[in-house]
Formats: structure tokens, sequence, C-alpha cells
């Protein structure tokens, strides 16, 4: 369907919504290609500027199409589903996606366990953490930030690895006998400070991803406290439900 049809009980809105999101799954605009204006589609349409503007907001909605101010409207880049069901490296998740995965070190040190992080990790308040704060690219484009805090005494000289090209989930099985079998996480939406947009190469308040993760080894034992945050215009979260 590349036409409105007027004597159809769909709403004018929802089949224009729908020519748009044929046209964007079939390869008409790329990702970061410009839509036609509002003006455009209201003259190709012969629609109103409202029903239109119900349509495109139903596409931005829906994470496929975004606006610049000033500038218009553009195509998505395809969103990464990733299941919340498995404990998956980046590094995995990346090549079985096609994507050349890449990491820069933003920071690595041996710090005291604050009081909360002592707790969830049940440690003493004081007791050394590693923390690691890597920036998580692919093909370049910068995906999410990731904050690991592992216990130091589990993987003592763990910050004298390198860590740029390689995967922190399979070091330590390699290197210290650690498997990280069973992981909680919570997710939730949170605004990007002005660090992180930097970072992220997003705008400042664009919604993030953020989850904290508490992952346990085959011995039962909390190693790692980690926070991640994910561009939201790049990351979809799934979850099979079952009765």
């Amino acid at each position: 369907m590349n036409n409105i049809s007027r004597s159809s009980k769909v709403p004018f809105y929802y089949q224009l919504y729908q020519i748009l999101l044929s046209q964007i799954r079939d390869g008409t605009w790329q990702p970061d290609e410009m839509l036609p204006t509002e003006v455009d589609l209201v003259k190709e349409y012969n629609l109103s500027r409202s029903t239109v503007r119900q349509a495109m907001d139903m596409l931005v909605n829906d994470g496929l199409i975004f606006r610049r101010r000033g500038q218009g409207t553009f195509v998505s880049k395809p969103t990464i589903d990733q299941s919340l069901n498995r404990i998956v490296s980046f590094w995995e998740d990346m090549h079985q996606r096609g994507f050349e995965p890449s990491t820069k070190v933003l920071s690595s040190e041996v710090i005291p366990a604050s009081e909360d992080v002592a707790e969830i990790l049940n440690i003493t308040i004081g007791d050394e953490l590693a923390s690691l704060v890597r920036l998580r690219l692919a093909d370049g484009e910068p995906m999410s930030i990731e904050h690991s805090l592992l216990v130091h005494q589990y993987c003592t000289g763990v910050m004298q690895e390198y860590f740029a090209n390689n995967s922190l989930r399979q070091m330590l099985e390699q290197n210290y006998n650690i498997r990280l079998t069973y992981a909680r996480q919570k997710v939730r939406a949170i605004p990007a400070s002005q660090t992180l947009a930097n970072d992220l190469m997003v705008e400042q308040n664009s919604p993030l991803l953020y989850m904290e993760r508490v992952t346990n080894s085959d011995q039962n034992i909390p190693i790692e406290f980690l926070r991640i945050y994910h561009r939201g215009d790049r990351y979809t979260f799934f979850t099979e439900l079952r009765d």
C-alpha cells in the first residue's frame, strides 16, 4: 500500500504510518537518511498537517525515526535486541550480530568499597575493589559505558590486565578460575548527564537504559557489581514469558 485509501475505514494517520513503516523496512529510507518534511508529506498524500504529525509521532515512539531540532526527521539505526535471560559478554554479543566490537578504557584503579557496595557484594566496608570503567563501541560507534566493581581479593592484579581487546568475563575464567554463572539485575531509564552524553556522543538528557547487575560465581560468591549505561536509541531489551 503506497497510497491513502479514502474509502477505507482505517484512519488516515495509520495508513500513512503503515506506508512510511513499509518504506523504512524495505530500505527506501536508509539509517540516518532524512525523511520528507511534514509539509512535503501533506502535499504528497493530501492530508492535514496534524494527521501527518500523528503518523510521524508513532514512528518516533517506535524508535524508527528521530527528530533533530532545526534539521529535520531522520531514520534511526536498527536497535540491538538484547535478552535479559543470559549472561553474555559484549564481545560475544557484538560478534554474533556481525559488528566489530572495541573498547576504550576510561579508568582503572583499586578503590575501597563504600557502604552500599559492600552490602551488595557481601564484603566489609573499605575492602578493595577493582574499579574498571569502559566505553563499549560497535563498528566504532559508542554503544554503552560499563563500570565494573570486582571484589579484588578474588582477582588480585586484575588491573594489570589489558582490557581494550579482551573480554573481562573470559579473563576472569582463564586467569583466575572464576566462572560467572548467575546474576540479578534491574533496569530503568535515566537522562544522560553531560559527561555520559559526551562519551556516548548523544545529547545531554537523552534517554539511557541504566542497568545494575550483581554477578555471582559458580561457587555462589558475589564477584562483580556492574553499572551499565546503554544508549536508549541503540538498545532494546526483551525477555520471554511463559504460563
